[in-house]
């Protein structure tokens, strides 16, 4: 359960990019995070991160979503045995199959398309993926739900600590340094993401999203880890590829008929990753790259058309490159989590610098993205610190800003960076943000009173002090967005 910092940390990042991030953005009128990086910095500045943003997503985010999904749908259809091909073959054709039903809809349909699919997918998802933990209690009860509960949670009461220890992959102490950093740049600054903040017709609707978007990540673990630890107790701990357990439960667990439906969710759910990154690569190089490079005023239709030809370059290169995943050393969320080092926290920290400070000029967050990326590189291919990479990240994100900071001061810009309000939505705040902030953030910190030494990982499940504790937490949790929610009523007025 430790790995399920990935998620829950989400909740408590996505209540601050509904309360921080997103009215700067809409008050900005900005459609693409580059186009708050030209603001603030230069155009140069601009190009740089929107060539961090697209190699990010050639090289890893794309290739990434497809290996996943080929994996998973080779695996649920055994489609080696049906056509009587390798395990590598199966994974290319799936890799193909789904980058092409993806692409034609992504390219095509645009970002209306996306955010339909994305709701009908987003129910499927919900309901597909609760049915197999529902069934693996059943299986592993013979069929009694009590039984199969109480089975589950007395077996492997170890695999419950989500505090776990300084070897787990994950460890606890990187939610305070570089997970909470890595977080930030997905929800608030990631461009296939935050589109869909920026393209709400108002602050409230956006804000209603994006705390909607922290609850179902605080719940994930339930979607995703604990049928993991399912995973491990019915297939056994010697599965040689992790990669294949969640695929083989589902075969395992689910009756045929559910099979197809949860198989359904699945594609949803790769397409939708897939439509969304794809067409966020087509909408950055149209606006940040082939736009600012033309001698000519362009038409939209004419941007569109370049972004669609773009998009299907990227969507054959990503199917390409796909298939190599499958010899990373490491596991496949790991290896991506790894590479998105390159990419994730030198941008962050630059929008982070860009609106923290006024004076600090452009030339300064060139030479701080560079070192960055520069010095990651160096920790993670020739130099082996003995530090977590999210560690990492963190110190390099305290020196880069301070850099910046001190590079500043030394020359700073002549005119002071201000906000400018384009007018352009209404920023009338969502009246209950603080409250529905405060319980994302009390269901989070309870998870990880319910999964500890106090909780499920002690031997006999969890007792009074557990149940007291959640209380006070969610208590404290009233109490501070009561106070959040009357100390902005009186700043309004």
């Amino acid at each position: 359960m430790s790995v399920m910092g990935w998620e829950v940390i989400s909740g408590v990042v996505l209540v601050l990019v509904a309360t921080l991030l997103l009215p700067r953005y809409l008050r900005q009128g900005i459609t693409t995070i580059p186009d708050f990086i030209e603001a603030r910095f230069d155009k140069g500045t601009k190009q740089f991160v929107t060539l961090l943003f697209l190699v990010s997503y050639v090289v890893n985010m794309l290739p990434i979503t497809l290996y996943s999904g080929a994996v998973a749908m080779s695996q649920i259809f055994s489609i080696e045995e049906i056509f009587g091909i390798t395990y590598a073959q199966g994974i290319w054709v799936m890799v193909w199959v789904i980058g092409i039903v993806g692409a034609i809809y992504a390219i095509f349909g645009g970002l209306k398309a996306v955010a339909v699919s994305d709701s009908i997918n987003g129910v499927a998802l919900v309901v597909g993926g609760l049915l197999v933990p529902l069934f693996s209690i059943l299986y592993i009860g013979s069929g009694n739900f009590m039984e199969g509960l109480s089975t589950f949670v007395a077996a492997t009461p170890e695999k419950f600590n989500a505090i776990g220890s300084s070897t787990d992959d994950l460890p606890f102490t990187t939610l305070f340094t570089g997970l909470l950093l890595v977080n930030l740049y997905y929800w608030g600054t990631d461009q296939s993401i935050i589109q869909r903040g920026l393209g709400a017709k108002s602050l409230e609707e956006g804000q209603k999203g994006i705390i909607y978007a922290g609850f179902l990540k605080v719940g994930t673990p339930f979607l995703v880890i604990i049928p993991g630890i399912m995973g491990y107790q019915i297939l056994g701990g010697d599965i040689s590829n992790a990669d294949m357990i969640y695929p083989e439960l589902v075969s395992t667990v689910l009756p045929g008929p559910l099979v197809g439906f949860f198989a359904a969710a699945m594609m949803g759910a790769i397409l939708s990753t897939f439509n969304s990154v794809l067409n966020s690569a087509s909408t950055l190089f149209a606006l940040n790259v082939y736009k600012p490079i033309s001698s000519k005023d362009l038409p939209d239709s004419e941007l569109v058309k370049k972004g669609k030809i773009f998009g299907t370059i990227v969507a054959v290169l990503s199917m390409i490159g796909a298939r190599f995943i499958m010899y990373a050393p490491q596991g496949l969320f790991d290896y991506l989590q790894t590479i998105n080092g390159f990419f994730n926290v030198p941008i962050f920290t630059i929008v982070f610098m860009g609106y923290l400070t006024k004076r600090v000029p452009p030339f300064a967050a060139k030479i701080g993205i560079t070192f960055f990326v520069t010095t990651y590189e160096i920790t993670q291919l020739f130099w082996d610190t003995g530090l977590h990479f999210l560690h990492i990240s963190a110190i390099l994100f305290v020196i880069t800003s301070l850099g910046m900071y001190i590079i500043g001061k030394i020359k700073p810009m002549e005119e002071p960076f201000i906000i400018e309000d384009k007018e352009l939505v209404d920023i009338k705040p969502w009246k209950n943000l603080y409250r529905g902030g405060g319980f994302v953030i009390f269901v989070m910190i309870s998870m990880y009173v319910v999964f500890s030494p106090l909780g499920l990982a002690k031997e006999g499940g969890m007792n009074s002090v557990t149940l007291i504790s959640i209380i006070l937490v969610g208590v404290v949790c009233a109490i501070g967005s009561l106070l959040l929610e009357k100390f902005n009523l009186e700043r309004t007025k």
